[in-house]
C-alpha cells in the first residue's frame, strides 16, 4: 500500500500506546539475556572447534613442537581478519565497553557484534594465553548497543542493557548467574535498584537457561568441595589474602610493563613477529601457559598437581617437592606475560580466565609450602587453597570482591568456604587497593578521565562531554594591533567583555577583557600609539581539550577563580568555557543520572 509506513515504525506506535516503558526494558533485558547467552555458545563452541583440530591426529605426535608455531599462527590470522575483514580497531572487551558508557553514551558500533565472535575463537584456539570472557561480554554489548538504537532507548537504559549483556554474558559462561549480577554492578558501576535489578536478573537468568539448554550440567569448573574449612586453618587463610594481594598488584603492573615494552615496535608486522615469537617459546618451555588454562585448574583442584605441569625439562626432579612448588611459581609469574604478549602481538581476549588460572596455581603453591614446613599438626586442604587463591586474585585484579566472592562459591558449590573466601577477597583487595588505585579494567581509563565509578560526582563529570560547553563567539585581535583598531573592529562589534589575542598561526597569546581597557578605550590620544599586545595578559588557567577530562576542568576553574577559560586544541586556540554554563552542564547531567 502507498505511504504505508514501515513495520518497525509501526510497532513502536503500537508499545508507545499498549506497553510501558518499565516493562518494555524488562522484554529487552530478557533479549539481551538470551542473544548473549547464544553469543558466550558460539564462541566457546567456535574456540574448541579450533582446538579439537589442532590436537587431532595430523599434529598429536608433535604437539609440543607445534606450541611454538601455533600461537605466531593464531596472532597473524587475527590480525590479518581486523585489517581486512573488520576493518576497524579492536580493542579489549571490558575497558572499551567502560569506554562506550563514559563517552559515547552507551554505544557501540555495529561490528563490535561480530569482531570478537571471529577474532577470539582464533586467537585462544590456536593457543593465545587468554580468555573468552571479555570478547563475550562485548559481543553481548554490541547486541545491546544495537537494540538500544532500533528501540530508541536514552542513555541511562542504553548503559543498562549494556550491563544486562554482561550479565547474560557472565551468567552463561560459569553457569554462576548472582555473580553475574554482582560483576555488572561491580565492573560497570550501575546503581543496584529496582530498577536495574530487575532487568539484570532477567537477562542472568535467560542467558543461563540458554547455557543449560546448549551444555547441559555441564560447567566450567566441576568442583565439588570435599573438605570442610576449620578455624584454625583461617590464620592460614590471611596468609593466603596477603599473598594474593601482592600478587594482584605485580599482575597489573607486570600486564602493563610487558605491552609497553612490546609497544616500542610501531610497525604492527614487526610487532606481530616479535610478540608471536616471544609467545612460542614461553608455551613451548612452559606448555601449562596455552589457552586459557582451565583444565590446568581443574587438575589442581582433583589433586593431580604433576599432570597439570605436564612435560617439562624438569621431569626427573618432580619427585622433589620444592621442585614441583617451584613450577607453579614459575607458572604465576609468567602467565600474565604471555597474556600481555599475546595481547600486544594483536591477539583478541580477556584476562578474567587468567586471573582464574594464576589465583588457583598461587593458591596450590601456598598450601603445598605450608603443608612442607614442617609444622606440627598443621596440614591444610590443597583443594580449598586453590579455590580460595581465585577468588583473591580476581578481587585484588578487578577491584570486584563480591564478583570473586559469589563467583567460586556459585562454579564450584564451595558455600562451605565462604568464611575464607571472604577474608582473602577482603585483603587481597585492601592491599590492591592500598597500591592500585584502579583495577586492571579501569586503569587506562582513569588516566583519561574516562572511568564511570560508583562515586555520583566523579560519574557525572566522566560523563560530561567538554565540547558542547565551548563558547567561540569571541572576536579575536591581535597583538600588533592598534588600541583604536581593537576599539572599532572588535569591543564595538562583540556582544562579549573578553577577546582573545592570537597569533598569525592562531595561537593563543594572552587575553584582553573590557576591563582591562575601560579607562583608556575612550582616550582617542592612545588610539594609535597604544599596541594590544602591552595590553593583554595571560589567562589565569588553560584548558587542552585533547588531556583535559571535565573533573580536570572543573578544578582549574576551582582553582584559579576565573569565570571564564581559554581552550586550546591541537596547540590552537579554540574558544572558552564559562564556569556557569560548565555548572549548568553539570547539574543537568546530574538529575539525568540520578533517574536511572
Amino acid at each position: 500500500m502507498p505511504g504505508k509506513k514501515p513495520l518497525l515504525h509501526r510497532f513502536h506506535a503500537w508499545r508507545y500506546k499498549h506497553i510501558s516503558k518499565t516493562t518494555f526494558i524488562y522484554f529487552l533485558s530478557v533479549i539481551t539475556g538470551l542473544l548473549a547467552g547464544l553469543g558466550a555458545v558460539l564462541i566457546k563452541n567456535f574456540t574448541h572447534v579450533i582446538q579439537n583440530l589442532l590436537e587431532g591426529k595430523l599434529v598429536e605426535n608433535y604437539r609440543y613442537g607445534f606450541y611454538f608455531l601455533f600461537p605466531i599462527v593464531g596472532l597473524a590470522l587475527t590480525v590479518l581478519i581486523v585489517k581486512f575483514v573488520i576493518r576497524n580497531p579492536l580493542s579489549h572487551g571490558v575497558p572499551m565497553t567502560l569506554r562506550a558508557i563514559a563517552k559515547r553514551k552507551g554505544l557501540l558500533r555495529n561490528y563490535q557484534v561480530y569482531a570478537s565472535l571471529i577474532t577470539a575463537p582464533i586467537t585462544v584456539g590456536f593457543g593465545g594465553s587468554v580468555g573468552l570472557e571479555s570478547p563475550t561480554v562485548v559481543t553481548g554489548a554490541g547486541i545491546s548497543s544495537y537494540l538500544s538504537r532500533i528501540f530508541h532507548m536514552d542513555q541511562a537504559h542504553r548503559n543498562l542493557l549494556l550491563g544486562c549483556a554482561a550479565a547474560g554474558a557472565m551468567s552463561c559462561i560459569f553457569k554462576a548467574p548472582i555473580a553475574a549480577i554482582i560483576f555488572a554492578v561491580e565492573v560497570f558501576s550501575l546503581d543496584l535498584t529496582l530498577l536495574s535489578l530487575m532487568p539484570l536478573l532477567l537477562a542472568s537468568l535467560s542467558a543461563i537457561l540458554t547455557s543449560y539448554f546448549f551444555f547441559g550440567s555441564d560447567t566450567i569448573l566441576p568442583f565439588e568441595l570435599k573438605d570442610a574449612f576449620t578455624i584454625a586453618d583461617f590464620p592460614y587463610y590471611m596468609v593466603l589474602g596477603v599473598v594474593a594481594g601482592l600478587t594482584s598488584v605485580y599482575f597489573s603492573k607486570a600486564y602493563f610493563a610487558t605491552q609497553k615494552f612490546y609497544s616500542r615496535w610501531t610497525s604492527a608486522t614487526t610487532r606481530l613477529i616479535i610478540a608471536g615469537a616471544s609467545l612460542g617459546v614461553l608455551l613451548f618451555f612452559i606448555p601449562p601457559l596455552y589457552g586459557e588454562g582451565f583444565d590446568i585448574i581443574n587438575q589442581l583442584l582433583e589433586g593431580h598437581t604433576i599432570s597439570a605441569l605436564g612435560e617439562t625439562f624438569f621431569n626427573d626432579y618432580l619427585e622433589n617437592i620444592w621442585v614441583v612448588i617451584a613450577l607453579l611459581a614459575g607458572l604465576v609469574f609468567f602467565k600474565v606475560i604471555a597474556s600481555a604478549i599475546t595481547f600486544a602481538g594483536g591477539g583478541i581476549g580477556g584476562i578474567f580466565a587468567p586471573v582464574l588460572f594464576m589465583g588457583s596455581v598461587m593458591g596450590n603453591c601456598i598450601a603445598k609450602v605450608i603443608n612442607n614446613l614442617g609444622i606440627n599438626g598443621v596440614h591444610i586442604s590443597e583443594s580449598n587453597f586453590t579455590l580460595v587463591g581465585m577468588t583473591g586474585l580476581l578481587a585484588g585484579v578487578l577491584h570486584a570482591p563480591l564478583t570473586a566472592i559469589f563467583l567460586i562459591a556459585e562454579i564450584t558449590g564451595g558455600y562451605g568456604l565462604f568464611i575464607p573466601l571472604m577474608v582473602t577477597a577482603a585483603i587481597s583487595y585492601g592491599i590492591n587497593k592500598y597500591f592500585l588505585s584502579y583495577s586492571v579494567y579501569g586503569m587506562e581509563l582513569a588516566v583519561k578521565g574516562e572511568l564511570i565509578t560508583h562515586d555520583k560526582d566523579q560519574a557525572v563529570l566522566t560523563l560530561l562531554n567538554v565540547d558542547q560547553i565551548i563558547e567561540s563567539n569571541f572576536i579575536r585581535v591581535r597583538p600588533n594591533m592598534t588600541l583604536g583598531e581593537m576599539v572599532k573592529c572588535a569591543v564595538a562589534k562583540s556582544t562579549r567583555n573578553l577577546f582573545p589575542v592570537v597569533n598569525e598561526d592562531d595561537e593563543l597569546v594572552g587575553v584582553i577583557t573590557l576591563d582591562d581597557i575601560r579607562e583608556i578605550m575612550f582616550d582617542a590620544s592612545l588610539y594609535d600609539t597604544t599596541k594590544v599586545g602591552s595590553l593583554m595578559h595571560a589567562a589565569p588557567e588553560y584548558i587542552y581539550l585533547e588531556s583535559d577530562p571535565a573533573k580536570e576542568v572543573m578544578r582549574k576553574f576551582q582553582d584559579s577563580g576565573a569565570w571564564n577559560l581559554p581552550v586550546i586544541k591541537d596547540g590552537k586556540y579554540h574558544g572558552f568555557i564559562s564556569k556557569s554554563k560548565l555548572l549548568t552542564a553539570y547539574r543537568r547531567m546530574l538529575v539525568s543520572f540520578s533517574r536511572k
